[in-house]
């Protein structure tokens, strides 16, 4: 798989407006989340592609065989039929947001 992250994608702090009408014209919707520390969602497969950015926070991304972790403004790919996990790897709360295609 092709390195699924683009680092620094967005401006920290992340504007998560800016966020979504950047994944609206790419063809993305945008959904914000909130995990408490610790938080862990696995394997999941969707039928869509899938954009991640973290706005404040770190989360720690399992994508097919790759472990990557993100930071505000990054933002990770999910092809479609892939399993991915996530985990908040912060301290605190992690917000970020996601979208399909």
């Amino acid at each position: 798989m092709a390195q699924p992250v683009a680092r620094r994608r967005f401006t920290a702090p992340v504007d998560p407006a800016a966020v979504r009408r950047d994944w609206r014209e790419r063809g993305y919707s945008c959904i914000r989340f909130t995990d408490p520390p610790g938080r862990a969602w696995n394997d999941f497969v969707h039928d869509t592609n899938e954009l991640v950015t973290v706005v404040e926070g770190r989360l720690r991304f399992t994508i097919g065989a790759e472990t990557v972790e993100l930071g505000p403004g990054d933002e990770a790919l999910i092809p479609r039929g892939v399993v991915h996990s996530v985990l908040n790897i912060n301290d605190a709360t992690t917000h970020w947001l996601y979208g399909y295609d």
